[in-house]
């Protein structure tokens, strides 16, 4: 089910919208009705009784695995048994799915090698939101997980305007991440919310991208650029970039030498990421010297530059890894470990 369609469903039984928001606010914010809670029309109690209802069995936690540096990766199961990850970040955040699997197909990465299985549904994908919630506070969420958002993009931008009103997320701390995809750019220039932005990029050769990238909508790497130029202008704030080093990939001298040209005069960030070993490919992370170099070169050369191990390494921290482990162990039936039993409820389907 689709935010929209709660929303109607709750109006057609004689809500007012002020009945909706603070309907919205409790589910989101994990919060009980208090003394300034409106009272719900008579008419209307059961059907926020049946969304109630439908809501607690959006998702169920079936797997936890916390982290040594302050993360925990959630494997949430959905309501028609699809699997996807959550990871509750260090420092009050949430990294979250936008869908079941990915078209884009990234060489280097987990999710990529299954394809696209479905799409999330805005709901679905603010409910996770609501799962990290049962751990700890949450103030930023970024729409980094499985999935591509641009390929989502109604039910993202829906996620995003929906966190910004109702979700106690300031706009900076929603961030955005894609492989560049003007549709999504053309909808970020006209959408009121500025949510941050983060690309990923991996590399300064448009050639080499669409090799690692295979499902993206070509896109010259200095029109990305271009743009984020623009959208750093009007979202006030510098544009972050995802770069995952590959060994005798992305790592050598002339990548290093592009990025420091590319980079002159931009108000952006770089966040170099060492690859997770993925079974079934080749990729591996050069050597922790050769990333020291890297990163000193760029230092050197103004590049603002942040670079971090994967986050949940050691439990199969790469994005999908976790769910593919976790889908070769399920035999047949699940245990959840949180949050109730799954919704049968059709109008999910």
């Amino acid at each position: 089910m689709e935010i929209g369609a709660v929303e109607q469903q709750l109006k057609e039984h004689g809500a007012l919208q002020t009945h909706v928001d603070h309907f919205w606010r409790q589910w989101i914010l994990r919060k009980n009705p208090t003394a300034r809670t409106p009272r719900v029309p008579e008419k209307a109690k059961e059907t926020f009784a049946e969304m109630n209802r439908m809501l607690s069995g959006l998702y169920s936690v079936i797997e936890e695995n916390p982290s040594p540096d302050g993360s925990l990766r959630l494997v949430l199961r959905l309501f028609d048994n699809q699997l996807i990850e959550t990871v509750v970040l260090p420092g009050n955040g949430v990294c979250i799915s936008t869908q079941v699997g990915c078209a884009v197909g990234c060489l280097f990465c987990m999710t990529g090698k299954s394809g696209l299985i479905r799409q999330l549904t805005d709901l679905e994908i603010v409910s996770q939101v609501h799962a990290a919630r049962q751990y700890r506070k949450i103030n930023k969420v970024v729409f980094m997980g499985m999935g591509e958002p641009s390929h989502n993009l109604r039910r993202v931008m829906n996620a995003v305007n929906f966190l910004a009103v109702y979700g106690a997320i300031g706009y900076k701390n929603l961030v955005v991440s894609t492989v560049g995809d003007k549709r999504l750019f053309d909808e970020l220039r006209k959408s009121k919310v500025k949510p941050a932005l983060a690309i990923s990029l991996h590399t300064t050769d448009d050639e080499k991208r669409k090799k690692l990238l295979p499902g993206i909508k070509p896109m010259p790497v200095n029109e990305i650029m271009d743009f984020a130029d623009e959208y750093a202008t009007l979202g006030a704030y510098p544009i972050q970039f995802q770069w995952t080093l590959l060994k005798d990939i992305n790592d050598d001298e002339k990548e290093v030498d592009d990025l420091i040209a590319l980079w002159k005069r931009r108000r952006a960030i770089l966040n170099m990421i060492p690859v997770n070993f993925v079974e079934g490919n080749s990729f591996t992370r050069p050597s922790e010297e050769r990333m020291e170099e890297i990163a000193r070169k760029l230092k050197e050369n103004h590049v603002l530059l942040k670079y971090r191990n994967s986050a949940a390494q050691e439990v199969d921290g790469g994005c999908g890894q976790l769910r593919a482990r976790k889908l070769k162990e399920l035999e047949p039936e699940p245990v959840p470990v949180k949050n109730g039993s799954i919704s049968e409820d059709p109008a999910l389907k």
